[in-house]
């Protein structure tokens, strides 16, 4: 009887894990059980940071919606109380841009909120 060579799947999973995690650094790169512990640790903070990073620009167009309403004499958290009362329904992301790009623009709306 022929003699049956096995572990074909296992040795292309195995692979698969190393070709993911080609790029890390020192054992992790080209042994398996430690490759394996870096994706997963890797997709961890991956999925993690997938969330802070919405949070972080957030912050940065609040910041930057801030910095341009003082320049016309507004703070921001009684600019936004204008907006909601008057029902204009504008998202952060769309001011802080209209204040970097179109000052002129930016300068009208804030005196019709006013």
């Amino acid at each position: 009887m022929s003699r049956i060579k096995r572990g074909k799947i296992a040795l292309k999973r195995r692979k698969k894990v190393l070709k993911q995690a080609k790029g890390f650094m020192w054992r992790r790169k080209s042994h398996y059980r430690a490759a394996k512990e870096a994706l997963l640790k890797a997709g961890k903070y991956a999925y993690r940071d997938r969330r802070n990073k919405k949070r972080t620009f957030r912050s940065l167009w609040i910041l930057r919606l801030n910095a341009a309403l003082r320049e016309h004499g507004e703070k921001y958290s009684s600019f936004i109380k204008k907006l909601t009362d008057k029902k204009i329904a504008i998202d952060r992301k769309v001011l802080s841009q209209m204040a970097m790009k179109q000052p002129e623009q930016f300068k009208k709306f804030v005196e019709s909120v006013k």
